[in-house]
């Protein structure tokens, strides 16, 4: 008797989650339609997230969860620019609640097929858990880049030392400094890049280094920034006695965050180990205990 109430729920909410999801889909996508092509990297499902798009903006997360919207919004303004932030961030909060309803019709679809309740209980915990994984992963990867950046500036200010110190100019250095890149996926040299296009089309280098630092959003860069600002219009040595300061005080932040990434990585590898040293314990013990027994 359990186990039939048991399949007759499931199937009511796996009809219920799945025919809300496609009629959502199929009464709103049109409306959604050029939100598909917003790049946003990293999205695996733009194409069908009309349905969470829809409500959420029908839930008025703005007004419900502030916290929430701001803080993923300030994240993704990191990863992919100040251009369309409303837009993209809801997209990347309409791609987590699509996972956690898949997980749930997921769920929804073993407690029908197997008549057990632990497909409900483990789609109801995924459907929670997912959404929030995601929305870490997004503020890892947010941080992850600001390390990123920080570890490649000294690099790029030991290239403008020797470029300026050799007479070239603030700008002719950058632009060396940008073609000549090993990484050109680099975050950095990405929004170098950008910072040169945007004074190449007309707008002033001072306005254009203020926006590379506006978009970079990290402390570093925007003493780089100043830095540059106030001594590249005298040059000299003072500049490149400047750059070769902030160099060194880069290097040492380079050097820590390197440690934090290799003491992360190592306690990583703790779980792994025990493991295996438990799968090798069993290996090694239950002959030993058998051959006792016999």
């Amino acid at each position: 008797m359990i186990k039939e109430m048991l399949t007759f729920g499931a199937a009511v909410l796996l009809i219920l989650l799945a025919g809300a999801w496609l009629g959502l889909y199929y009464r709103h996508h049109a409306r959604y339609r050029l939100w598909s092509r917003i790049p946003v990297s990293g999205l695996k499902l733009q194409k069908w997230l009309a349905p969470g798009l829809h409500l959420l903006e029908r839930t008025s997360l703005l007004q419900r969860a502030p916290t929430l919207y701001y803080r993923t919004e300030r994240s993704v303004q990191k990863l992919h620019g100040l251009r369309l932030s409303r837009e993209k961030t809801l997209l990347v909060l309409a791609e987590a609640m699509s996972y956690g309803w898949a997980a749930l019709i997921a769920g929804s679809s073993i407690a029908l097929l197997t008549g057990e309740g632990i497909g409900m209980i483990a789609g109801v915990l995924l459907g929670g858990l997912l959404p929030i994984s995601m929305l870490r992963d997004l503020e890892r990867r947010v941080i992850m880049r600001e390390q990123d950046i920080v570890m490649e500036l000294p690099e790029l200010l030991n290239k403008l030392v020797l470029l300026v110190g050799a007479g070239e100019t603030v700008q002719k250095a950058l632009l060396h400094c940008c073609h000549r890149a090993d990484n050109d996926t680099h975050p950095l040299y990405m929004e170098l890049r950008m910072m040169v296009s945007e004074w190449e089309g007309g707008h002033s280098f001072q306005e254009a280094f203020e926006q590379f630092s506006r978009r970079c959003a990290v402390q570093e860069i925007s003493v780089f920034t100043t830095t540059v600002l106030l001594h590249f219009k005298r040059g000299g040595s003072d500049f490149v006695l400047a750059l070769r300061d902030l160099s060194r005080v880069l290097w040492e932040k380079r050097k820590a965050i390197a440690r934090t990434r290799g003491e992360q990585a190592s306690s990583k590898l703790v779980f792994p180990m025990v493991v295996i040293f438990m799968v090798v314990l069993v290996l090694i013990g239950a002959p030993a205990l058998m051959m006792i027994n016999i």
